[in-house]
């Protein structure tokens, strides 16, 4: 099995039992991540879907009436938050590869009553929208699972309009940590081997087009792997 089915499947299960998390930690991953008062806003199946590694509503400054779209949004949480920031005449898109998990938060957001939300089956390296159709990317531990990131930064940049900026959560190593290194503490699947040194992250984001990258660790996930938020725009 490659790697891409490998991630499929492993979440197309977490979405059947509503249960698991992005690492082998579940205290560093998940709905824990989340304020009270927002897992309270939610359906119980969305909250306890959350597999990521942060709260991209730290970072993704939301404002009324934009468009945003989550990478890999699995059960929806991050989705039906950001549906509630922008209102009515604002619109929150998912893009998931995981029937299961589309399933499952097509659901939720009917159990939630958001009339503002879309979500669309695709996969992260062939954003299924528009060029320059969305304000603001958000994406929750994801990232790292793609086999192709320089594909995933240069779609993320296409879909931005100009001025659109990029609010995410995602593992990044630090620089000392070789792509062996990186392997030896987790494996692909659970948002470890995969994940990109800060500087491989900085750069390849700069290399898509962005300016104004910020990389900020938050918390460690294993040694020398940290969650960080990253955040760029698109001149």
């Amino acid at each position: 099995m490659d790697v891409r089915e490998e991630v499929r499947a492993k979440y197309a299960a977490a979405a059947t039992s509503a249960s698991g998390c992005c690492g082998s930690d579940c205290g560093e991953f998940g709905s824990g991540l989340y304020s009270e008062a927002e897992r309270a806003e939610l359906p119980l199946a969305a909250v306890e879907a959350s597999l990521g590694c942060g709260n991209p509503m730290f970072v993704a400054d939301l404002r009324e009436g934009e468009t945003v779209l989550d990478l890999g949004s699995g059960g929806g949480i991050d989705v039906l938050l950001s549906a509630r920031r922008v209102g009515p005449t604002g619109k929150a898109y998912g893009l998931d590869m995981t029937d299961e998990m589309l399933d499952l938060a097509r659901r939720n957001a009917a159990e939630a009553g958001a009339s503002n939300v879309e979500f669309l089956r695709g996969e992260i390296e062939d954003i299924p929208l528009p060029d320059g159709s969305v304000d603001v990317i958000i994406s929750n531990c994801v990232i790292n699972l793609s086999t192709d990131k320089p594909a995933v930064f240069r779609q993320m940049y296409r879909v931005l309009r100009p001025g659109g900026r990029i609010g995410v959560s995602d593992v990044v190593a630090e620089d000392r940590l070789s792509p062996t290194e990186r392997a030896e503490r987790g494996d692909w699947v659970g948002c470890v081997a995969g994940a990109l040194s800060r500087s491989e992250y900085e750069q390849g984001l700069r290399d898509a087009g962005f300016t104004e990258v910020e990389l900020t660790f938050t918390h460690a996930v294993a040694d020398g792997m940290h969650s960080a938020i990253v955040r760029a725009v698109r001149p």
